[in-house]
């Protein structure tokens, strides 16, 4: 049976222009804008986050933008099942959806759903997060790659939370925390039709140098000081906000803090690629490709 819902799902690294092809899209398909974007949901986090400017969010109606506190706990699971909630809403009123951005896991939660992990102790989480506090996260990866090398080799290694969570199921299941990713994927009543945007390396790194530029010249200093006090929440977990609280405690120069972000994106948006790479599904644009082609390759596969 043909699906005639279809989700449009435009990924890729950051800052290659995935905002301007969604606002395109929604435009010549006269539909909304489904943000997946995991850093844009909380309202305090604008400048280092990338959010889209007032004219591009009343250029087409977009949903789970800065929708949120830094303060709210919100994870994956909650973002899979109001985002599922929306798109139920918005099928009824047209047959196409865009969503955009990109965090792998949250696109996944929405196109595939998430795989199903066991409940444990949670005070084995409570050791974890004290841990991480007293010894730094080197410890904790270092015992993911002695208890699941396949984890550690395929997560966010840098990220605690990621760590922690990994740590947390392989301690409380006596099970690897890899073993847990096999669930098959949940039916949905849409199509994805997935889009890629990809560039040469030379010209994603320079696209992210600009972008922090343009971002410090913005004001990112002062929302990131406004941000301080709340810097453990894991929402602030997040480069371009970490790299200056560094700064903002005397631990790093200002020049220094920049270049940390400069590098800590380019690393993100390499780890952004290797995930979206595994997904075959995928039909990769380079970022200059004439939305017509773009266009033409949906049309066809609607």
């Amino acid at each position: 049976m043909t699906k005639s819902n279809s989700l449009i799902s435009i990924v890729g690294p950051t800052a290659i222009g995935k905002t301007a092809l969604s606002i395109k899209l929604a435009q010549h398909f006269n539909t909304e804008i489904i943000s997946s974007d995991s850093r844009q949901f909380y309202k305090e986090m604008n400048i280092g986050t990338a959010v889209p400017s007032e004219e591009e969010l009343s250029a087409a109606p977009h949903h789970f933008i800065q929708n949120k506190s830094i303060t709210d706990y919100y994870n994956v699971g909650d973002f899979e099942r109001d985002a599922i909630e929306k798109l139920n809403q918005l099928f009824k009123v047209n047959s196409k959806v865009v969503m955009v951005g990109g965090s792998g896991l949250y696109v996944k939660a929405v196109t595939k759903g998430l795989d199903n992990f066991p409940e444990v102790d949670s005070s084995i989480r409570e050791r974890l997060n004290e841990r991480f506090k007293n010894e730094g996260l080197q410890p904790l990866q270092e015992e993911l790659q002695t208890l699941d090398v396949a984890s550690y080799n395929s997560i966010a290694i840098d990220n605690p939370q990621r760590v922690i969570r990994a740590l947390e199921i392989c301690m409380g299941t006596g099970k690897p925390y890899s073993t847990f990713l096999t669930n098959p994927e949940k039916n949905r009543n849409f199509k994805t039709i997935s889009i890629g945007l990809d560039a040469e390396r030379s010209i994603i790194y320079d696209r992210i140098n600009q972008r922090v530029d343009i971002m410090i010249e913005n004001g990112l200093l002062d929302e990131a000081k406004k941000l301080l006090p709340y810097k453990d929440n894991n929402a602030l977990n997040t480069v371009g906000y970490k790299e200056l609280f560094e700064y903002f405690e005397g631990n790093y120069t200002l020049d220094f803090a920049i270049s940390e972000i400069k590098k800590n994106t380019r690393r993100f948006a390499k780890r952004q690629l290797t995930w979206f790479r595994k997904d075959t599904s995928i039909k990769w644009f380079d970022y200059k490709t004439n939305i017509n082609e773009i266009i033409e390759y949906i049309e066809y596969e609607i």
